[in-house]
């Protein structure tokens, strides 16, 4: 084994640029004699060059995905074009946003914030647009001109689509609040791509939508007057029925459900080591593994401690003298600052070698004037740890403080929001327990990455609250037309089922995408992501909510205006729940009103 130190380097890409020139010139060896070249640099060299051959993949498959689910969406040769098309207009428009934070603000952008960023964009963005387009075709039946149906339709979900930004953005913000570089930068990085998202939406969206008129949606084209198929919306029709019948029964099945996927998380793997951040093995790992092979009596990384030189020999003295170590060498000195290189008998990221971190920094901390510093991967990997641990304590909170404010000012209501982030944080808990029974047993993963549970729970939390932001604004639009909760709940569960199922699908396949890149990190979190998303809405946003809101009747407005207008008494006749449940052909059901429905406080 050979050490090697680098000199002039000033920045990753230039200590990438010299593993790669290392690896160039020991390339032609001789015969018999097999090189590897590994430690913290080439690691961190394989892990750009993967992230670097990967960007462009990621953008088409993204890409594909999303016109391939909008083509099934809309069944048209036309309309999935517009959508695909203005959210590559915010793509482009938040990597350049994004750069010019870099350079201005000395932002910290890693490779997975870039990634995360894309799948972003075209996840929110795709969900928007379907929920403005799904509204536009309902109000080109009441309206003759575009134009006025495209405003009805804005005034509608215009402030939904708003708060749905407005809590992503505010989620991914309070990772300013953590101490990771690469949580905090993560955060201003993701809210640019979602307000990029928004922007073309709100405006690029709907400007191209009304030049284009109605032949857009050719052939299934929304006429004045016509009146929407109910076979569109009858299995949405069908979840609204049974919640009704047994709202009960349903919430408990759900909660139950929920509660035994959660358990998974008892079988979650401990900790990913540095060497098992990749799928596959590149030339840094395999050499770790030699390594550790060659030398299974002391661990093959060394945990560097810098101390003042004046105080070296004492460190060096108690380093060799500490509870789990091999041996301990003096290193480099220079500049008043000595290099000693201290082995560990336990494995790299072991519990042993862990034991034995702890003991030197308790240790050599009490040498006077040394100043000792303990480091090196392993000790980089425990901070990383603990820095993750005091994150999310800090994190987690802010967040839902944050998605709480937002619901509240849009739906006038504490209880509903509460209802809609105790949901969705059971929804997390689920996901991560899916997690747990997939990771090792199925994908062979020797670990999950310490920054997956906040990471996941900020994107779940803000991005699952979009649908509960999706329905309970249009069941609160159907109360202020006069319905009563339960006819309100079922008719918000009719318009707007269809529109959740196909935003979650969406921004599941979106996050899955992320699955395919040989980083076990990015893996997990598309596998959460997805999978969380895809439970918020087919079972939690669009069944248990809705089934919660018909317990909780009247109360779920409390203290609102909603909530003091409407009857204690308030039980739905079975004419009207006719009406909301199934109206959608008749005269009397809110889409065949020719008139736009009014709005007040």
């Amino acid at each position: 084994m050979y050490a090697m130190a680098l000199t002039g380097v000033t920045d990753e890409k230039e200590r990438a640029d010299a593993v790669k020139d290392v690896r160039a010139e020991l390339a032609s060896h001789p015969e018999g004699l097999s090189v590897q070249v590994g430690g913290p640099g080439a690691l961190s060299a394989d892990s750009q060059e993967v992230f670097a051959s990967t960007d462009g993949t990621l953008m088409f498959a993204t890409a594909g995905v999303v016109a391939l689910l909008l083509i099934i969406t809309y069944r048209s040769p036309l309309l999935w074009l517009v959508p695909l098309g203005v959210v590559g207009v915010a793509a482009m428009a938040a990597m350049a946003i994004v750069y010019g934070l870099v350079q201005g603000f000395d932002l910290v952008v890693t490779s997975m914030s870039s990634s995360i960023m894309t799948v972003l964009v075209f996840g929110a963005g795709t969900d928007y647009a379907l929920l403005i387009v799904s509204r536009y075709r309902e109000e080109l039946r009441r309206h003759r001109a575009p134009y006025d149906a495209m405003r009805e339709a804005l005034r509608g979900c215009g402030p939904a689509v708003l708060a749905s930004s407005g809590t992503v953005a505010a989620g991914l913000l309070c990772l300013l609040a953590a101490d990771l570089n690469s949580s905090s930068g993560l955060g201003p990085v993701g809210a640019v791509g979602v307000v990029c998202a928004l922007a073309t939406m709100m405006t690029l969206l709907p400007a191209v939508l009304v030049l284009l008129g109605r032949r857009v949606f050719w052939p299934l084209i929304p006429t004045y007057g016509s009146e929407p198929r109910a076979t569109r919306r009858g299995f949405f029709e069908a979840m609204g029925a049974s919640a009704r019948h047994r709202p009960g029964a349903v919430l408990l099945a759900g909660a139950a459900l929920l509660g035994a996927l959660a358990i998974g998380v008892l079988n979650l793997p401990g900790d990913l080591k540095q060497d098992d951040t990749f799928t596959d093995k590149p030339e840094s790992v395999a050499a770790a593994q030699t390594l550790a092979h060659a030398y299974p009596d002391s661990s093959s990384q060394p945990i560097s401690v810098m101390t003042r030189t004046t105080g070296a020999d004492e460190v060096l003295r108690r380093a060799r003298d500490t509870e789990g170590v091999a041996r301990a060498d003096r290193g480099r000195s220079g500049g008043g600052w000595t290099e000693i290189d201290v082995f560990p008998r336990g494995a790299p990221q072991s519990a042993g070698e862990t034991a034995t971190l702890h003991a030197l920094r308790s240790g050599l901390v009490r040498v006077e004037d040394a100043d000792a510093v303990v480091g090196g991967p392993s000790a980089q990997q425990l901070d990383l740890k603990d820095t993750n641990a005091r994150d999310r304590m800090l994190v987690i909170p802010l967040v839902l403080i944050a998605v709480l404010l937002i619901l509240a000012a849009l739906l006038r209501s504490l209880v509903a929001p509460l209802v809609l982030v105790v949901a969705v944080v059971a929804v997390w808990g689920a996901a991560m327990g899916v997690g747990g029974l997939f990771f090792d047993p199925v994908f062979g993963f020797a670990g999950v990455d310490p920054g997956l549970p906040l990471l996941s729970f900020v994107f779940l939390v803000a991005l699952g609250v979009d649908y509960g932001i999706f329905l309970m604004h249009r069941m609160r639009e159907e109360s202020l037309r006069g319905a009563d909760v339960p006819d309100a709940a079922v008719t918000a569960l009719r318009t707007t089922g269809g529109v959740i199922a196909s935003a979650g699908l969406v921004l599941a396949a979106t996050f899955a995408v992320l699955a395919t890149l040989p980083m076990v990190m990015l893996v997990e979190m598309g596998f959460v992501v997805a999978v969380g998303v895809l439970l918020d809405t087919f079972l939690v946003r669009t069944y248990l909510v809705t089934s919660a809101s018909l317990l909780l009747k009247r109360w779920v407005w409390w203290p609102g205006a909603l909530f003091r207008r409407t009857p204690a008494s308030s039980v739905s006749s079975p004419s009207s729940a006719s009406s909301a449940s199934g109206g959608q052909g008749g005269p009397s059901g809110p889409e065949a009103r020719p008139e736009p429905a009014v709005r007040g406080g």
